[in-house]
């Protein structure tokens, strides 16, 4: 008899051994796993399925995504640039609180973020690529990450480990985008059954200045002209002083580096061949031409040199989304995994003769978001909601199961998107509050772009150069490039003044410090009268 208890006792405890902690058991039945992947100034109408001007083949992988899920058109980010936004989406609060205002502040790790709260619910968390935030990741069970904004070739990067830094690094060689997407493939594989479920965030450097592509696209888009945009030569007659004194500009402020016209370093010997291979001949005979050719030729020449990069890069990004659904699929966790697509921004491409972001213009404002949630999501579904990388924390932990009414939940600013993704008519956001901080008061600002903030609404747009004390109000519907300030247009009168009153309630909701004596009131008159066209030099 006692024989047969101690066999029976034996096998009970084998089966709880097998099926693992009630807790585990129902983590593992009501929780996804969350997969973001993150590019970094990767513009919306640079995807296919946002409507791209360029070639439409060049994303087919994120298009299917958009196919498979739900597309935002209408994402916006509380500043647009790359650590401000990175930190906004960690910790799902405003930068006047987060701590990184520009991309000189350093993320302060040990405040609440959401990969934190993800562990405390029993995720295993994960980081792979850029990080850009300088201080060291915290919240993840494991991350390699660049360092800086790292290189696009040959990338050295840093995980953690048992010394006296707290972690090591080593040199990968290869494509940067494509290291990231192994690293983040390995770990996916070496993932213990029952062990949970993931939030895995795989981010790559893709498509930063200065657009290196892969070597097996050195030469897509070599004999296809790029559409331009209707305002390439935009000459800013209706906007602020803002627009005018900016170092953004494809005809003046793009490198010869930038144009691959000078020597690009960081490559191995046989990287540095097939590059001058591709480059070498267009280069020569650019040089050739560039005595003969107009100003506004040269401009179209850059343009044409700029984008062509930039999608190149753009289509390694898409290949290795590819690959990371096709691993899901192999390891059977397609079904059970939350994919979410977006950029740290959005980027312009031309428009207003620009490259670059920051502005509060919708090339860079709006950036891509793409959700594919089996099972929930309705496939192909578009969204038109103002929502904000402010609501991505909040929208992960819902997505989750954490507990909304948590304190530190509750202490974050934004939404969550979960009702929206579930098809659900809810009330949402009206109106979205922007505020930019980079710009130091003298001509080391990089671009030299001016402090602002600004509120947006379904149709209208009001931005305040504040330390100008210059406004400008778009309406979006009769005007969606923005070309045309009607902030002093009386048929709008009324219309600025709602705005002006929103702004204000936003700024005092959001809890937002009076911003308007940090730099002085320096125009930089001058700049405007210098900036010509000027032909790049090849060393």
């Amino acid at each position: 008899m006692r024989m047969m208890v101690g066999i029976l006792l034996a096998g009970l405890l084998l089966l709880a051994s097998c099926a693992g902690s009630p807790q585990q058991r129902e983590v593992e039945a009501t929780t996804p796993n969350i997969l973001f992947i993150f590019t970094d100034d990767h513009a919306s109408h640079a995807i296919g399925a946002y409507g791209s001007r360029f070639p439409g083949d060049n994303t087919p992988n994120l298009d299917q995504l958009a196919a498979e899920g739900m597309r935002f058109s209408r994402c916006a980010v509380t500043n647009s640039i790359c650590a401000p936004s990175r930190a906004v989406i960690l910790t799902g609060k405003h930068s006047h609180l987060n701590g990184v205002l520009t991309n000189a502040e350093r993320f302060d790790g040990a405040q609440m973020t959401f990969p934190k709260l993800l562990q405390q619910k029993g995720y295993q968390t994960a980081l792979f690529g850029k990080w850009h935030l300088k201080s060291e990741p915290t919240g993840f069970d494991h991350y390699e990450r660049l360092i800086g904004q790292g290189p696009y070739y040959n990338p050295k990067m840093r995980f953690p480990a048992d010394s006296e830094k707290g972690f090591d690094e080593r040199r990968h060689e290869g494509y940067t985008t494509d290291i990231i997407t192994d690293l983040a493939i390995d770990w996916l594989k070496d993932r213990k059954s029952g062990e949970g479920p993931f939030m895995m965030m795989v981010q790559h450097k893709a498509p930063h200045r200065h657009w290196q592509p892969a070597p097996r696209h050195l030469d897509l888009f070599a004999d296809v002209q790029i559409a331009e945009p209707d305002n390439l030569f935009d000459d800013y007659s209706t906007r602020t002083t803002a627009a005018r004194i900016q170092d953004m500009e494809i005809a003046t402020t793009l490198t010869p580096h930038d144009l691959k016209l000078a020597k690009q370093r960081g490559f191995t010997e046989k990287q540095e061949a097939a590059w001058m291979a591709s480059y070498g001949p267009r280069n020569t005979e650019f040089t050739k031409k560039m005595e003969e050719m107009s100003s506004e030729e040269i401009v179209r020449w850059k343009y044409q040199r700029y984008l062509k990069d930039y999608l190149r890069c753009i289509r390694a990004v898409d290949e290795n989304i590819g690959r990371l659904m096709k691993t899901l699929e192999d390891l059977d966790l397609s079904k059970e995994t939350i994919v979410i697509y977006s950029s740290d921004q959005g980027f312009f491409l031309g428009e207003h003769g620009w490259f670059d972001k920051r502005f509060m213009y919708e090339e860079c404002y709006r950036t891509p978001l793409i959700v594919r949630w089996p099972g929930v999501t309705e496939a192909g579904k578009v969204n038109d909601q103002l929502v904000s990388n402010l609501d991505y924390a909040q929208t992960f932990l819902d997505l989750a199961g954490v507990e909304m009414d948590r304190p530190e939940v509750k202490a974050m600013q934004g939404i969550s998107m979960k009702p929206l993704l579930e098809g659900k008519e809810v009330p949402f956001r009206k109106s979205h509050y922007y505020q930019y901080y980079e710009y130091h008061g003298d001509r080391t600002t990089a671009h030299m772009v001016r402090r602002h903030r600004g509120v947006a609404t379904e149709r209208y747009k009001l931005i305040h150069f504040y330390n100008l004390d210059e406004w400008e109000l778009f309406d979006l519907k009769t005007d969606p490039q923005e070309m045309k300030n009607r902030a002093d247009d009386p048929e709008l009168a009324e219309v600025r003044k709602e705005l002006e009153a929103e702004l204000e309630r936003l700024a005092s909701e959001y809890g937002v410090p009076d911003d308007r004596g940090s730099v002085p009131r320096d125009p930089h008159a001058r700049i405007q009268a210098l900036k010509k066209p000027q032909k790049p030099k090849s060393d």
